[in-house]
């Protein structure tokens, strides 16, 4: 695995909730990474909270994430370790429920026993 591999690595896996993006929560740079932040903003994610990385700072993240997730577009989201998607993918998922559902365990509530 290449350094800049390992560097993702690292932060995918140190980071509950992890938005590799263009800009950052509080100003994005595109209108898909701002998307991807309303999203999250609306499943409950604290922005404050959120873990970002701008790859406009970084041109070998910017690259090494496409290759780590083998997906070829930013933004792109980590929950606990596990790619979910871009910002469509992402829209598709809140408008189901089941992003709500990634989520609900990150965002500090407590899953329903059935019982």
């Amino acid at each position: 695995m290449s350094d800049v591999q390992q560097r993702i690595d690292q932060l995918v896996k140190n980071n509950e909730v992890l938005l590799f993006m263009k800009g950052s929560a509080s100003f994005p740079m595109c209108g898909f990474s701002g998307r991807a932040v309303q999203v999250l903003k609306a499943c409950g994610v604290d922005p404050d909270k959120l873990a970002t990385v701008n790859v406009l700072e970084d041109d070998e993240i910017r690259q090494g994430i496409k290759d780590y997730s083998s997906w070829p577009t930013i933004p792109q989201l980590y929950v606990r370790g596990e790619f979910i998607g871009g910002s469509d993918i992402m829209m598709e998922m809140y408008q189901s429920g089941e992003l709500q559902q990634v989520l609900g365990a990150s965002a500090g509530k407590a899953a329903g026993s059935q019982g």
